[in-house]
């Protein structure tokens, strides 16, 4: 059917057209070295058994569809926290190009980002003279009050000196010498989005409190009353920021949000384009130094960053994504004993309204069987969560996850009945989990949009919570942090539990003995 300006139909209908699945066919029988139907099935089948399961975890060298990313993509995400800076990737326009389009398609946002565009020869050269340029086209272009330096794998594997880099540009004339410009080493190839958070928050620390990079001075230290919070890598930093400010006001908290990026990637539209909107400010960076006690609510999120505060003499206390009653308690307990704040009787209605929300709707996940997946503190606090529940977190799975990690989820395991058998799975990847989820089934997922496939593969039902959830919009902007927070991810579980009983239920004259009005 030709398509017309009056009448174009969307790509679902098109593509079911005779004469494209004509087309898909010829080209899967003529192209795709096509070995028959009954041998797809048979192979198919076959990954879905244990003996499969143990050669596939068995495998050493090969990943296959991480739950991660890479180190520059937290690099990214840290940088535009703070007042009117640039994130700057010292590597090809590629690489940059991904991180931009992936924080885009999760926040729905424009996510502003530059690269030293390095191509074949500065991999031979060295890419010194592509940051002299590229440090004076994005100053002199984009109006920055800070440019934050990140490397890609190219950058890396050359071995590129940025602080030496920075030096000679400045010296070149490419900022002025009084201009900050941090940096921070965020190789690819190891580690992940999170450890690139907390390499280059560790850089701006540095360049703030301790004059790393010469442009200020090393600040000494004077205590005051206040603290500073780190939200780590949050793919729900718009609403959880926005909640953990509420939060603090409510309890009349001296605090500084250090890396506040809920404004920039939740913007009005209102006619006015904004490169940059919110985020600390570089006065507040500095001054952050004096506050008493750093909280983070993601520990593995921000070990080497906290490290770096602690040698400042401050106290650090860490906590893992805390969602539900225990985690949000552990959370304001501290803030109440670091800050001398009581915690107020509006929090406490808020507590017990969560209390009273599990109370209704616990029959309904009592013996759920979970597979969790996604970034380590995320892993950690939406299990303590469904312990609390009633549910049971059989498997928990967290490509960037290490040993430590490991330990402490199953000492959580360890102290709940409702753990009993589960198991956690350290430096696992998703074809792991396929695995997993067809030799010892659950009823639910709860991880990112790249477990649909999984859902369409395993009949595992998928609850989306985490980063990046591409196929849903908005999510982002409701908190998970906190009573209320922890109320939105309740109603988020119970209402796929609920949509999933209907699918099962919804057989007129035949299952739809309990296809209710009322749950």
């Amino acid at each position: 059917m030709t398509e017309t300006a009056e009448k174009i139909r969307d790509h679902f209908e098109l593509f079911r057209e005779p004469q494209y699945e004509e087309l898909m066919e010829n080209k899967r029988k003529n192209f795709e070295n096509y070995v028959g139907d009954a041998e797809v099935t048979r192979v198919a089948d076959w990954t879905k058994t244990k003996e499969y399961q143990d050669k596939n975890f068995a495998r050493e060298a090969l990943v296959i569809n991480p739950a991660k990313a890479c180190q520059p993509l937290g690099a990214v995400f840290a940088a535009v926290g703070f007042e009117k800076t640039l994130p700057f990737v010292h590597g090809s326009q590629g690489c940059v190009a991904y991180y931009r389009s992936h924080f885009t398609r999760h926040f729905k946002e424009p996510t502003s980002c530059v690269s030293s565009s390095m191509t074949e020869d500065a991999a031979v050269f060295g890419g010194l003279n592509n940051m002299i340029d590229g440090l004076a086209n994005a100053y002199a272009l984009y109006k920055p009050k800070m440019i934050a330096v990140s490397t890609t794998c190219m950058a890396e594997v050359i071995g590129d000196d940025l602080n030496a880099f920075i030096k000679n540009a400045k010296e070149k004339g490419s900022v002025p010498q009084e201009f900050d410009v941090t940096y921070a080493h965020t190789p690819a190839f190891v580690g992940s989005h999170i450890t690139g958070y907390d390499n280059t928050m560790k850089g701006i620390v540095e360049h703030f409190w301790d004059g790393k990079s010469g442009t200020v001075e090393k600040l000494e230290r004077k205590p005051n009353e206040s603290i500073n919070f780190l939200g780590g890598f949050d793919g729900y930093t718009v609403g959880n920021i926005r909640e953990i400010k509420r939060i603090f006001e409510l309890m009349g908290v001296d605090y500084t949000i250090f890396g506040d990026n809920s404004d920039v990637w939740d913007t009005p539209a209102d006619g006015e384009f904004r490169m940059y909107d919110g985020g600390t400010t570089l006065e507040q960076a500095a001054n952050a130094v004096h506050a008493k006690a750093t909280i983070s609510m993601q520990e593995f999120c921000t070990e080497k960053t906290l490290a770096t505060i602690a040698d400042h003499g401050q106290e650090v206390v860490a906590f893992n994504h805390p969602v539900g009653i225990a985690g949000t308690d552990r959370f304001l307990q501290a803030v109440s004993r670091i800050t001398g704040k009581a915690i107020p009787e509006a929090l406490t209605k808020e507590r017990g309204r969560l209390v009273d929300a599990i109370g209704d709707s616990s029959a309904h996940i009592h013996g759920k069987k979970f597979a969790i997946y996604g970034d380590p503190d995320l892993c950690y606090g939406l299990a303590e969560f469904i312990l609390e529940l009633g549910g049971e977190p059989v498997h928990i799975l967290a490509t960037n996850g290490n040993k430590t990690w490991e330990a402490k989820v199953q000492a959580l395991l360890d102290s709940s009945p409702f753990g009993a058998g589960c198991k956690v799975y350290a430096g696992k990847d998703l074809w792991h989990l396929r695995s997993l989820l067809f030799t010892e089934p659950v009823d639910f997922m709860i991880g990112n949009t790249y477990g649909k496939y999984l859902e369409r593969d395993t009949g595992t039902p998928l609850i989306r919570l985490g980063f990046p959830v591409f196929d849903r919009h908005h999510h982002h902007r409701s908190p998970v942090w906190g009573y209320q927070g922890s109320m939105n991810v309740l109603v988020k579980i119970l209402d796929k539990i609920f949509d999933e009983m209907d699918k099962a239920t919804n057989t007129a004259g035949k299952t739809d003995v309990s296809f209710d009005i009322i749950r």
